[in-house]
C-alpha cells in the first residue's frame, strides 16, 4: 500500500503538514495527523467567500489554494490564502471558453502544488502552471484544442498529478488518451493510448500511473507513457469518476453503473480477483484500513439520490456492513494517523468514526458548512473545506 508515497510529491518533498494535491500527500486519502473525538461544535477559524467550483482546496507551505470561477464570468481563477489567518495573498486568472454544464460551471479538478508551482486543469481542458508565491502564470495549454478532443458532458474533471518533471492528465484524444507535459515548459513529454477520457483522477504506484479512463482501468509508465496493462471497464453512462485504489496486491476500481472490480496484476497482466456490480461508486474514492475497504456507494438517481457507506472485505469483496442514507450523491472519506476515519458528506456534515468490521461506529459529528462536493484537506490540525460559496478553515481536536 505504501508504494504510492513519494512519487506523487514531485521535485521537493512535502512538509508533513501539507495536503498538496487531490487525496493528500500520499494519494490515498491518508493524513498522518491524529483526530480525537469531540463534543458539540467544532471551532471555525476563518471563512472566506470564493467562486463556483467542485475543485478541492490544497495546502502547501502555509498557503491554501482554491481554484474556482467567479460568478458571472468565464474565467478560471486561482487564489492563495494564508492557512492560519485566511488573509488573501493573491487572486489571478485567465479567460477561457464559455461552458455551462449541469451542476455548476466552475472547475472540478483539484490543483497540485509541486516545486514552487501550482498546476491546475480547468473544466474546458486548460492546463496551467502558476508561480506558487506570486500567482503569475508560467505557461498554459488548451489540451482539448491541442489534441482535438471533445469535452465531457459535465466538463473535464480529472486532477493533474505531478511526478518529477512531468505533470500527467487525462485528455481523451486520439493517441493522447493520457498525456504527460514537461513541468518547466508545458511541452508534451509523452502521449499514450486512444482511450476516451473519464471524470476520474489517477494515482502513482511505483513507476506507473494508474487511472480509470472512459474504457479501461489503465496503467502507463510515468516517465515515458509506455502502456503497461489495461483491463476493460466501461460505465454505461460514461460517468466514471472514482480514483482507483491500490489495496495490498489488488487494484480496485469502481463506477456508477458497472459496480466494482478488484484486479490482481501478475507479470503485466491483470486478472479479475472479484467483482460486485452492486458496489456502484459515483465520485467518492474508497479508503483502505487494514484488510477492509470503506466505500460510499450510490447511483445516478436524480429523483431520489441516496448514498450508502459500506465496509467491504478486500480479499473477497464481501460486504460486512452498510450504513444507509449518509448523503445524496457524495461523501469524502479520509484516514487519520491513528486509523480513524473522517466522513464529510455532501450536506456539509463531518463525522469521525472508528473502523470496525462488525458495524458503523460513529465517534463524533458536527455540521461545518453548506452543500459541498469538494474533498476536504487536512493540514496542521485543521480541516479545509469549501462549499458552494465559501472556503473554510476548521480546527480539529487532537
Amino acid at each position: 500500500m505504501r508504494t504510492l508515497v513519494a512519487a506523487l510529491l514531485l521535485t521537493a518533498p512535502a512538509v508533513a503538514a501539507d495536503w498538496p494535491c487531490f487525496l493528500g500527500p500520499t494519494g490515498d486519502n491518508h493524513t498522518p495527523e491524529k483526530v480525537a473525538p469531540w463534543k458539540g461544535k467544532l471551532t471555525e477559524v476563518w471563512k472566506k467567500p470564493v467562486g463556483e467550483a467542485h475543485s478541492s482546496p490544497v495546502v502547501a507551505d502555509g498557503i491554501v489554494y482554491a481554484f474556482f470561477t467567479p460568478k458571472g464570468t468565464s474565467k478560471d481563477v486561482l487564489a492563495a490564502f494564508d492557512a492560519k489567518t485566511g488573509d488573501k495573498k493573491w487572486e489571478k486568472g485567465y479567460e477561457r471558453a464559455k461552458f455551462t454544464p449541469p451542476f455548476g460551471s466552475g472547475p472540478r479538478g483539484t490543483p497540485c502544488v509541486s516545486g514552487g508551482r501550482v498546476f491546475t486543469l480547468g473544466n474546458t481542458g486548460v492546463l496551467a502552471c502558476w508561480d506558487a508565491k506570486a500567482g503569475d502564470i508560467n505557461w498554459k495549454v488548451d489540451t482539448l484544442e491541442k489534441f482535438e478532443a471533445k469535452n465531457l458532458f459535465f466538463g473535464v474533471s480529472t486532477s493533474p498529478v505531478v511526478v518529477g518533471k512531468v505533470v500527467i492528465v487525462m485528455v481523451g484524444g486520439k493517441g493522447a488518451g493520457i498525456v504527460g507535459f514537461d513541468t518547466e515548459s508545458g511541452k508534451v513529454a509523452w502521449q499514450a493510448t486512444d482511450d476516451p477520457a473519464s471524470y476520474a483522477s489517477g494515482i502513482v504506484v511505483g513507476k506507473d500511473f494508474v487511472t480509470l479512463t472512459g474504457a479501461n482501468v489503465r496503467a502507463v509508465g510515468v516517465a515515458d507513457g509506455k502502456e503497461k496493462w489495461a483491463y476493460p471497464f466501461k460505465d454505461k453512462l460514461n460517468e466514471s469518476s472514482t480514483t482507483p485504489v491500490k489495496a495490498g496486491d489488488l487494484y480496485i476500481a469502481s463506477s456508477v453503473t458497472a459496480g466494482t472490480v478488484a484486479l490482481k496484476v501478475t507479470a503485466g497482466k491483470p486478472a479479475l480477483a472479484w467483482e460486485d456490480k452492486k458496489l456502484t461508486c459515483y465520485f467518492s474514492t474508497p479508503v483502505v484500513v487494514g484488510k477492509h475497504l470503506y466505500m460510499v456507494n450510490g447511483a445516478a438517481n436524480l429523483l431520489n439520490p441516496k448514498i450508502v457507506l459500506r465496509c467491504v472485505d478486500i480479499a473477497t469483496g464481501k460486504v460486512l456492513w452498510e450504513q444507509k442514507d449518509i448523503g445524496k450523491y457524495h461523501a469524502a472519506i479520509l484516514r487519520t494517523g491513528d486509523d480513524k476515519l473522517l466522513l464529510m458528506d455532501d450536506g456539509g456534515k463531518l463525522t469521525l468514526f472508528q473502523p470496525d468490521d462488525t458495524a458503523f461506529k460513529p465517534l463524533a459529528t458536527a455540521k461545518l458548512c453548506g452543500e459541498t462536493w469538494a474533498h476536504p484537506a487536512v493540514s496542521d490540525g485543521k480541516l479545509y473545506i469549501r462549499d458552494n460559496n465559501n472556503l473554510l478553515c476548521v480546527k480539529l481536536p487532537e
